[in-house]
C-alpha cells in the first residue's frame, strides 16, 4: 500500500515487485499459514481452551479466512467483522456470522484482529467489551488494538502471563492483550511452517532475480509477480509434494483461446 502510494506520488526511485499479492504466497502463507500460526501463538500465550468460545475474527483476507477457518475447526463459535460488503457476505456464505465490532465485542471471549489498519478494537469498543475478552493481532504492526485506550480506560498494564498482559477497568472487567498487541503468532508462537514459507521465499527469490535481470526496462513503480514465477513455484511445490496433474491437450488449449466453439 504505502510504496503503491509512494509510486502514485512519483516518489518512488525504483522498480518494485509486490511478492505479497503473488498467488503463491497469499493463498498459502497468508491463509494456512497466518492460520496455523495464530493458534500456536495463542496455545504458547494462554493455554487456554477455544472450543465453545465467541471468537471474534476482525477482517476477511487471506489471513481473517485462514484464521476463522482454524478457530471453527477447534471448535470456537465465530464472528467476523468487516468493513467491505464483498469480503462480509462470502464469511456468511461460508457459515459465519458477520456483526459490527460495537456488536460483537459485547459477546466476545477472543478478538483476533488481521486487518492490516489501525485501530480496528478502539476506545468505543473496549467501553462495552466483555469482561475477560482476550485480545491478540495477527494481521498488521501494533496499532490494530488501540493500547493508547486500553491504558486510558484500564491505567498501566499486568504482566500475568509472559506473553499477556491485563488490564483492569474501573467498574471490575480484566481484558488480556497478548504480546503487547504485536503479531502473535510471531510474538508467542513459531510463525509460520517450512512448508508454507518455501513457497514465500521461492517467490521472493525469483523475483528478485527477475528484478536483477530486467530492472534498465523497468520503470520505478510496482509491478506484480510474473505468472511465470507463480506457476513455476507452483509447479516445484507440486514435484516436491510428489504431486502429478493434468495438462491441456493441444485442442483444449485451441478450444478455450477460440471464438469459434461456443460462447
Amino acid at each position: 500500500i504505502r510504496l503503491r502510494a509512494l509510486a502514485s506520488q512519483r516518489k518512488l526511485k525504483f522498480p518494485v515487485i509486490s511478492v505479497n499479492d503473488a498467488h503463491m504466497k497469499y493463498l498459502f502463507d497468508n491463509r494456512y499459514g497466518t492460520g496455523q500460526s495464530t493458534f500456536d501463538g495463542w496455545m504458547t500465550a494462554t493455554n487456554l481452551l477455544v472450543a465453545g468460545k465467541k471468537l471474534v475474527v476482525a477482517g476477511y483476507g487471506w489471513c481473517g479466512r485462514g484464521i476463522a477457518m482454524r478457530a471453527k475447526g477447534l471448535g470456537a463459535n465465530v464472528i467476523v467483522t468487516e468493513v467491505d460488503p464483498i469480503r462480509a457476505i462470502e464469511a456468511v456464505m461460508d457459515g459465519f456470522e458477520v456483526k459490527p465490532m460495537a456488536q460483537a465485542a459485547r459477546e466476545a471471549d477472543i478478538i483476533i484482529t488481521a486487518t492490516g489498519c489501525r485501530d480496528v478494537v478502539r476506545e468505543e469498543h473496549l467501553r462495552n467489551i466483555k469482561d475477560g475478552c482476550v485480545l491478540g493481532n495477527s494481521g498488521h504492526f501494533d496499532n490494530e488494538i488501540s493500547k493508547r485506550a486500553l491504558e486510558e480506560l484500564g491505567g498501566k498494564p499486568v504482566r500475568v502471563r509472559e506473553f499477556v498482559d491485563e488490564y483492569r477497568f474501573p467498574d471490575g472487567r480484566r481484558i488480556y492483550l497478548l504480546c503487547e498487541g504485536r503479531l502473535m503468532n510471531l510474538g508467542a508462537g513459531q510463525g509460520h511452517p517450512v512448508e508454507i514459507m518455501d513457497m514465500s521465499f521461492s517467490i521472493q527469490a525469483l523475483s528478485l532475480q527477475y528484478l536483477s535481470e530486467n530492472y534498465e526496462k523497468m520503470l520505478p513503480s510496482v509491478y506484480n509477480v510474473p505468472k511465470e514465477i507463480d506457476n513455476e513455484v507452483a509447479r516445484l511445490k507440486l514435484k516436491a509434494m510428489g504431486i502429478k496433474i493434468d495438462r491441456l491437450t493441444r485442442e483444449q488449449k485451441l478450444y478455450l483461446s477460440g471464438w469459434e466453439g461456443g460462447t
